[in-house]
């Protein structure tokens, strides 16, 4: 079996990108593979996602994220020092390890691995959507940076010998790349059966911030008569008062068990790569009312099957087929069992079949 390595700024994060990472490598290992996983930001922490003990872990030391939250000008001028070092640390440990595969997450290595002449082939995946950059939003001289860093983005992805994208939507949003090729995330999240229809309460999961689109949500929510019905908004970092007793908020330490007291789910997002947590709602058999956001929503949610896609920021309508599912136990019950048949596609055999197939490939 063939060595690969994973190129991350670190697995201590309770993220997306971090826990399909580590269940690749984990897989990968059961598999046979020789798996290395190679940090730049770790700093001895602890993966947030276990780790196959025949996985190797190792940081280069790079410290990027001591920049974070400085100002535009202190981050531009430590940056090129700090990329010089890692290029300088990353080609003598790969020319050492001499690995078959080398896989970038689309972090600060993007620009510079493919120059690397360790012998291994060189694959970029893309966990964001091609114009995730300019979603941000920002402003002034940030803003500047964001349309740079998206023109280039799409020039460092041409240099790799396969470039990985979560969906066929965002695939076309990159221009005609000859390197290009589309594998979508897998949810580990299993359950014997579709949960039930009766459930009185609406989940939506994620971080507290702009990305997510928790504000149109609350406002969405208001505009319908939910007597009986909670809004769970099981997340991190500090939302807004809402200003509604059935509305609760706050991490949830367990959210398997979130996913089955509820019934719908509501993807509120304003951009995604592909939304873990619309798959592991998929899993649970829960319809799913959506915005057709920019990527992932529309390659998982058929619209009128087993959820609904709502045009992007139409609060209005988004909380006409929540109001739509809230009143209907049968539309739930059906949609949701469609879901529970769709998952199939986003299970994790399937989807390692993908990645194994193309790192057997010469």
């Amino acid at each position: 079996m063939k060595s690969i390595v994973y190129l991350i700024a670190g697995t201590y994060r309770a993220a997306g990108m971090e826990r399909i990472l580590a269940g690749k490598a984990n897989r990968l290992a059961d598999a046979g593979y020789n798996v290395t996983i190679v940090t730049t930001d770790q700093k001895s922490r602890c993966p947030a996602y276990p780790l196959d003990p025949r996985i190797s872990q190792t940081d280069l030391g790079i410290s990027y994220e001591d920049s974070n939250g400085r100002s535009f000008p202190v981050k531009a001028a430590g940056y090129p020092l700090r990329i010089a070092k890692h290029w300088i640390r990353l080609s003598r440990l790969l020319k050492r390890i001499r690995p078959d595969i080398t896989v970038s997450m689309f972090c600060n290595d993007v620009s510079f691995l493919p120059f690397i002449n360790d012998g291994s082939r060189k694959i970029l995946e893309a966990h964001f959507s091609r114009y995730k950059r300019l979603q941000y939003n920002r402003s002034g001289i940030w803003a500047v940076a964001d349309r740079l860093r998206s023109a280039m983005d799409r020039i460092w992805a041409g240099r790799f010998d396969t470039f990985v994208v979560l969906t066929h939507q965002d695939a076309g949003l990159w221009g005609k790349m000859k390197n290009i090729r589309v594998i979508p995330n897998f949810t580990d999240m299993e359950f014997n059966a579709p949960v039930s229809a009766y459930n009185r309460q609406v989940l939506a999961v994620g971080r507290y911030d702009y990305q997510k689109g928790f504000d149109m949500l609350v406002k969405a929510w208001k505009l319908i008569c939910t007597d009986g019905w909670t809004l769970r908004i099981a997340g991190q970092g500090t939302l807004p008062e809402t200003g509604c007793k059935n509305i609760f908020t706050g991490f949830s330490e367990n959210i398997f068990e979130e996913y089955k007291k509820s019934s719908i789910f509501a993807l509120s997002s304003r951009y995604e790569g592909l939304p873990m947590v619309l798959l592991e709602a998929q899993a649970a058999g829960m319809p799913s009312v959506c915005f057709d956001c920019k990527c992932g929503p529309r390659e998982i949610v058929k619209d009128g099957e087993n959820g609904f896609l709502i045009p992007e920021c139409d609060i209005q309508s988004f909380a006409g087929a929540l109001k739509k599912l809230i009143d209907n136990v049968e539309l739930r019950k059906t949609m949701g069992e469609c879901a529970y048949r769709e998952s199939v596609r986003y299970a994790p055999q399937n989807i390692m079949d993908l990645w194994m197939k193309m790192f057997e490939e010469q």
